[in-house]
């Protein structure tokens, strides 16, 4: 009796404990800055794009290709590989990118790998199933000039509830026929990080 009674009393507190910690919610501004865990987030990826298409855009390269071939590069974003030690969504920082170089006007965009795979099967679909007046050609692509290629690195210094985060971002431009790198550059974000111990 005394083993039910006080498996009884542990639920009970179980279930007090787990309706007692309601979740709250308030939405905030998107460019809001808001550190909860102290790992990369959408701040970390916004402004590392910002400042490295704002660097990317002032470079010679740009001016030189335009002055030989008479025509804005065209850039295609490559692999942007995650060689941290945290989960980071890539594609949202490469978009991040894309976004930042297109509005910036410098350059043209090229749809990335996995975007051309889905367009080239409508375009193929299309000669089938389209009228031919709006048919859109085959084999008609506007081929990139520049791959925009990098990395995300961490190094991570930790003792007990204190730990420091290096963040290491590494961008390189690099054409394609010829492989030259025209333009490298990089972003370090460091954060200190202090766990608060929990209280009951």
């Amino acid at each position: 009796m005394k083993k039910r009674h006080l498996i009884f009393t542990l639920a009970l507190a179980t279930l007090v404990a787990v309706t007692g910690c309601k979740t709250k919610v308030k939405r905030v501004a998107v460019d809001e800055t808001i550190d909860l865990s102290g790992r990369w987030n959408d701040t970390d990826s916004q402004l590392v794009s910002a400042e490295m298409v704002a660097d990317i855009a002032t470079r010679p390269w740009i001016e030189e290709y335009t002055a030989k071939n008479g025509k804005k590069p065209v850039v295609i974003v490559g692999t942007i590989r995650n060689k941290s030690s945290e989960h980071i969504e890539t594609e949202t920082f490469t978009k991040d990118l894309e976004r930042e170089l297109i509005n910036n006007g410098r350059v043209k965009f090229v749809a990335n790998t996995v975007e051309r795979g889905e367009l080239r099967q409508e375009r193929k679909e299309q000669q089938t199933w389209s009228r031919e007046e709006t048919q859109k050609r085959l084999a008609a692509e506007t081929g990139a000039d520049f791959m925009l290629q990098g990395s995300i690195k961490t190094i991570i210094d930790q003792e007990g509830k204190e730990s420091v985060k290096f963040y290491q971002v590494d961008l390189e431009m690099v054409h394609l026929e010829t492989n030259e790198k025209v333009w490298i550059g990089d972003k370090k974000i460091k954060k200190y990080v202090k766990k608060r111990s929990l209280k009951w």
